[in-house]
């Protein structure tokens, strides 16, 4: 399923080597054929919309959309957890069921970071990706439906997400929410967030004790270098 990888490296900070394959991802969803119709003339649009872009440009914007605030942060636990110690918690189960495939994470990135977690549903039998997928669309669908407000080509990508692994049946209350939510203050409460909420990642006591789970002990739902090699030949 290399169209969750595409995916994923659109949703990935844009570099060279990802513009230098454009042609490949263009090639891969319309070979492939996985998405719906509409969601991949979505997808190979956003795909064109890099072309002949300047690379510093592109970065500016993705800094600009996905790093400015939480309403679009692309970590699933932070729409979840948020900072409390859950999250910490939580990032360990996802740890553990991507070393259960056979992955280690050596990078940077945490463990819900959502083009990693589509890197590794790529990987995935398709059954596993859609059932997988489906725990954490309530997540994907409101990022869409905030993109959408904000009328971003992005909103493409959790589109076809939905497209694949089916949309969520609270949809309807995830768009009102989007639609009525405030423009988000995280800038200007910085300070007091990091004052607030100071978080260990890995938490502390039992979150860091061994043991047996479930083979998918991962369940994402909405609150009120990487496993990506960065090789992109596909």
């Amino acid at each position: 399923m290399l169209t969750l990888k595409v995916l994923s490296l659109l949703l990935s900070y844009p570099e060279a080597e990802t513009l230098a394959a454009l042609d490949e991802m263009a090639a891969v969803v319309n070979d492939e054929n996985l998405l719906p119709a509409a969601d991949q003339d979505a997808v190979l649009a956003l795909i064109d919309s890099h072309r002949n872009k300047d690379l510093l440009e592109l970065q500016e914007n993705y800094v600009a959309l996905f790093d400015r605030g939480r309403y679009l942060s692309l970590h699933i636990f932070e729409h979840v957890h948020g900072e409390s110690r859950d999250r910490g918690q939580a990032m360990v189960d996802l740890l553990q069921m991507y070393e259960a495939s056979g992955f280690a994470m050596a990078a940077r990135e945490l463990p819900d970071y959502i083009p990693l977690f589509l890197e590794f549903l790529s990987l995935q039998t398709p059954a596993k990706a859609v059932e997988l997928l489906q725990d954490a669309m309530p997540v994907l669908s409101l990022l869409g439906a905030r993109l959408s407000e904000r009328c971003s080509g992005f909103q493409a990508v959790f589109d076809a997400l939905a497209g694949f692994a089916g949309e969520p049946e609270a949809l309807a209350d995830i768009r009102r929410q989007a639609a009525s939510e405030e423009p988000d203050q995280t800038l200007a409460r910085m300070d007091a967030i990091w004052e607030e909420e100071a978080v260990s990642f890995m938490g502390t006591g039992a979150a860091c004790q061994s043991g047996t789970r479930a083979e998918s002990p991962v369940v994402f739902t909405r609150r009120g270098d990487e496993l990506k090699s960065r090789n992109h030949s596909f």
